[in-house]
């Protein structure tokens, strides 16, 4: 099994510019049952590059479709109304690849979509996400991992990336890696990942990778150490040498300067351990600990 995507997965492809285009075809050169693009300019014609075709709504593609799943590489001055088209039209999950999307729009789109909605929404300001020989919904490079059953969930991409071809190289596999984003306002968190993990009866271990800013990753342990103590789980804190009140990378991570505590790298770093989960300071580190924990090294 994977969790959230699988071989049955559709995808319609809001956004379909030079880099939907690109990430699209990857995704359907893996597998991926991409099956419709939508512009509101292009309906009725051929999406050539994928031969598929375009619909001017994300109702149409559905219907003509049957398409569950959105993939969504708008600018981000349209992803809100993207994101609530796709939720209209009956998606169940969305993948909000765009960066810079307004706080205010997401808190919309949070309580309407997701709190209200109950729709399954990854993103925005994130790489997706890829359950190895199954599906690959996103910018995940498909050709760095393979099919096992080692979870990862990440606020970060590039640094997962980094995880996955080191387990890789030591013969470990992902059941499937989640990139939830880094902004303040995201559709999925770490602890509803890691709870479909617990629940995956193919996924055995865990990995995740957090960020400097907030208490999820905190939140997460506290549930791992009260329900799957025994499950093998690892972290990796980014942002050791972040000074306090410097955003590093994504909007959400920042240590606020005089803030509760706990929410620079070392403090998480210290705060799982009492959870009992390891917590590497680099990504070589993370993939290292985990091979050890799994009996490999």
């Amino acid at each position: 099994m994977s969790i959230f995507i699988d071989e049955t997965t559709t995808v319609v492809v809001q956004g379909i510019g030079s880099q939907g285009t690109f990430h699209a075809a990857r995704n359907k050169a893996y597998g991926t049952q991409v099956v419709a693009g939508v512009h509101p300019r292009r309906g009725g014609e051929t999406w050539e590059e994928l031969d598929a075709p375009i619909f001017s709504t994300v109702a149409e593609a559905v219907a003509a479709t049957g398409a569950n799943t959105s993939m969504v590489m708008v600018p981000a001055p349209f992803t809100k109304d993207a994101i609530l088209e796709a939720y209209a039209a009956g998606i169940r999950t969305i993948v909000a690849i765009t960066e810079g999307v307004p706080v205010h729009d997401m808190t919309v789109v949070y309580d309407t979509v997701v709190r209200d909605g109950g729709v399954r929404l990854i993103g925005p300001n994130c790489p997706g996400l890829i359950s190895p020989g199954k599906a690959n919904v996103g910018i995940i490079p498909a050709d760095i991992t393979m099919p096992g059953r080692v979870g990862l969930v990440s606020r970060s991409g590039t640094l997962t990336y980094q995880i996955m071809h080191e387990l890789a190289q030591a013969g470990i596999g992902i059941s499937t890696c989640v990139g939830i984003g880094g902004d303040p306002v995201i559709g999925t968190q770490f602890l509803d990942v890691i709870q479909a993990f617990a629940a995956d009866p193919d996924t055995d271990a865990i990995a995740f990778v957090g960020e400097i800013g907030g208490g999820e990753e905190q939140r997460a342990g506290e549930w791992i150490r009260d329900n799957i103590p025994d499950t093998p789980v690892v972290g990796y804190i980014a942002g050791f040498e972040a000074p306090a009140g410097k955003q590093m990378g994504h909007a959400g991570a920042i240590v606020k300067e005089g803030g509760p505590g706990g929410e620079s790298a070392a403090e998480k770093q210290e705060i799982l351990a009492g959870y009992g989960i390891p917590v590497a300071d680099n990504p070589s580190a993370a993939a290292a600990l985990m091979i050890e924990r799994l009996g490999r090294g």
